[in-house]
């Protein structure tokens, strides 16, 4: 293993015909949304189990619905950085672009790119556990603060519960598909600001590279995944994905 700089990345982009990313916290932390896992995670400093589990939500409805909440507030006021919107660019390249994320935050939509595969789902999406009826983050912020307590329910009288994945839940099964089957097909799989200790999008990028796919890590500390990869990009994703996505699309003009 190699740490190369972005002019080597291009070598192996400008023969790759089907791109798959994996993104995690790390891109999003340059937007100044916390990480759960890492040095100042927010894991180290609250429970899971507490506020990220249905028993807790069901058995808790009111601090979890307001833990929740008040992430919402903070993510919808956080604007994608310039590694998301260089993944856009990216995404205009080859002749087949799949985006997975790891991440909560809809960052991704926001930059611009719309067919995002979400692994653990959209913060700012609800859903009520009894009859299913969908919410969007404007229409539960009215609910939840209208609601007695602050227990947020639907017309029929169920609760309302964010639509994200948590702890002892299985992941969507038609995003885990779409990833699998993206990782798998994969000529280059970029593994972007994330722990790789999370199953299963800690198994994305091995499939990708067993199926014989290169595979680059962007990432500012080493990780379980690092010593495997075929490049290892150190640094931030918002500082290393505009300057190589930029120097691609010149490469590919000329």
């Amino acid at each position: 293993m190699e740490i190369l700089n972005s002019g080597k990345v291009i070598e192996y982009l400008k023969r790759a015909k089907k791109i798959a990313v994996l993104t995690g916290a790390g891109i999003s932390a340059e937007s100044g949304i916390p990480t759960f896992r890492g040095e100042n995670g927010l894991w180290t400093k609250l429970s899971p189990n507490e506020l990220a589990s249905f028993e807790a939500f069901y058995n808790n409805t009111a601090i979890v619905s307001e833990w929740y909440n008040h992430r919402r507030e903070i993510i919808e006021d956080s604007k994608p950085n310039h590694g998301h919107y260089a993944l856009v660019e990216l995404s205009k390249i080859p002749e087949v672009f799949n985006l997975i994320t790891q991440n909560i935050d809809g960052l991704h939509q926001k930059a611009g790119y719309t067919d995002v595969i979400e692994l653990h789902g959209n913060i700012l999406e609800s859903y009520c556990i009894q009859c299913g009826r969908r919410y969007t983050s404007e229409e539960f912020e009215e609910i939840y603060l209208n609601a007695m307590n602050h227990i947020p329910r639907c017309n029929c009288g169920g609760l309302i519960r964010p639509d994200v994945v948590w702890f002892g839940e299985s992941l969507p099964s038609e995003s885990i598909e779409r990833a699998y089957q993206a990782s798998i097909n994969a000529d280059v799989f970029l593994s972007i600001g994330t722990s790789a200790q999370v199953v299963p999008a800690s198994d994305l990028p091995r499939y990708a590279k067993r199926n014989g796919a290169l595979l680059i890590e962007v990432n500012p500390n080493r990780t379980v995944l690092t010593d495997t990869v075929d490049l290892w990009l150190q640094g931030k994703a918002g500082e290393i994905l505009p300057k190589f996505v930029e120097e691609y699309r010149a490469i590919l003009e000329t």
